[in-house]
């Protein structure tokens, strides 16, 4: 089975950037949509961003102008800058694959950001 693995988390202070990665263990990012979801203690995961195979992006609103979505496709690779970072972006983020809105592989262990003073 294709595994994810996501890296780049960390601890920063608001205003802070940084960016996150993940890779998969195959090449379904070649033939599928990738979004990147988080997750709050107590809240449900949420999409934050994604990206088709055409390299169309969309965001959540709260996040617009803030976080760039991209892929390497030769890497097996999607990658997520965030910028000018806020406490509410705390959370653990998660990558997957998508097909019409529906997912396609397990969750991964995800990244931990925290934004804090």
């Amino acid at each position: 089975q294709v595994q994810l693995v996501e890296s780049g988390g960390g601890l920063v202070q608001p205003g802070g950037s940084l960016r996150l990665s993940c890779t998969a263990s195959g090449r379904i990012f070649s033939i599928s949509g990738v979004g990147w979801y988080r997750q709050a203690p107590g809240k449900q995961r949420e999409l934050v961003a994604d990206i088709t195979t055409d390299g169309v992006t969309n965001y959540k609103d709260s996040v617009k102008g803030r976080f760039d979505i991209s892929r390497d496709s030769t890497k097996n690779t999607v990658y997520l800058q965030m910028n000018n970072l806020k406490p509410d972006d705390t959370a653990v983020y998660y990558c997957n694959a998508a097909i019409h809105g529906i997912l396609q592989l397990n969750w991964g262990q995800g990244t931990q950001v925290t934004v804090s003073s």
